[in-house]
């Protein structure tokens, strides 16, 4: 799996431990998570004071000691994220074999913008098989879609339309074009190769484990669109993915927040 930073981490920690409680934790127990997952006092420190920096949480000094409080945009920002990411892949819904389809004219001399909208529109669900053009099997986001419009100021430049695919080209080559589910795939076997089988031994152990396993796992809404399984490859690895993220963090997650607590009571 790919290397995770010092702040994917920190949020992670943050998001799975802090944010249930809504209540300061100390700088020792932040700094002790943080080098049980390799990461060095120096960079745990920097990303802490980055995130106080964007306005994601806030310090709290008692003495000499600092605690660290999630602020109200903090909080927001990791309660959406939890729920995109306990809730991803959990059920598709059935398909009724209509497209989203988005026309979008903008010049390549706004590469700034087109980068904003392809961000945007990708983190809705939509993919895009060629150039000015994006497609979604999941018709009820077209409002997400006129919302990111909107908010670009793109409005006379767009057209949009739904309906079934057509007798020309092949549905499949354009699925594999605007998402190339075959690098989702590999993402997902190292997901799985990584995660499957895996067990820990301590309380400790047990709450690093789960924080690795979460923050590996946060980065897949973003990649994976939730295509209906008609649209996918026959067995598709990433339903196993989902099983092993499910099982292992129903497994681990009393024991890790058990542990959590032990720590945060020590200071």
């Amino acid at each position: 799996m790919t290397r995770s930073s010092a702040r994917s981490l920190l949020l992670t920690v943050l998001g799975e431990y802090v944010l249930p409680r809504d209540a300061p934790v100390w700088t020792s127990v932040l700094l002790r998570v943080m080098e049980g997952l390799g990461v060095e006092e120096k960079a745990a420190r920097q990303a802490l004071n980055r995130m106080a920096a964007s306005g994601l949480v806030t310090a709290e000094r008692s003495g000499r000691r600092v605690r660290w409080a999630l602020t109200e945009r903090g909080r927001t920002l990791l309660s959406e994220g939890a729920e995109r990411i306990y809730s991803f892949g959990r059920a598709r819904a059935s398909w009724d074999g209509r497209w989203l389809v988005l026309l979008v004219s903008v010049p390549e001399a706004r590469r700034e913008l087109r980068h904003r909208l392809r961000t945007r529109l990708t983190w809705v669900g939509l993919g895009s098989p060629a150039p000015g053009l994006w497609v979604c099997p999941h018709t009820s986001r077209e409002a997400e879609a006129k919302q990111v419009v909107e908010d670009l100021g793109l409005g006379p430049e767009v057209s949009s339309f739904c309906g079934p695919f057509a007798g020309i080209g092949s549905e499949r080559d354009m699925v594999e074009q605007a998402w190339r589910l075959g690098e989702l795939a590999t993402e997902y076997e190292e997901f799985v190769r990584s995660f499957a089988g895996t067990r820990a031994e301590s309380g400790e152990a047990t709450l690093l484990a789960q924080v690795r396993l979460v923050d590996a796992w946060r980065r897949f809404p973003a990649l994976d669109p939730q295509l209906p399984l008609e649209l996918l490859p026959p067995h598709w690895i990433g339903v196993r993915a989902t099983n092993v993220f499910t099982e292992l963090h129903e497994r681990w997650h009393h024991e890790a927040q058990d542990e959590w607590d032990r720590w945060t009571e020590g200071g």
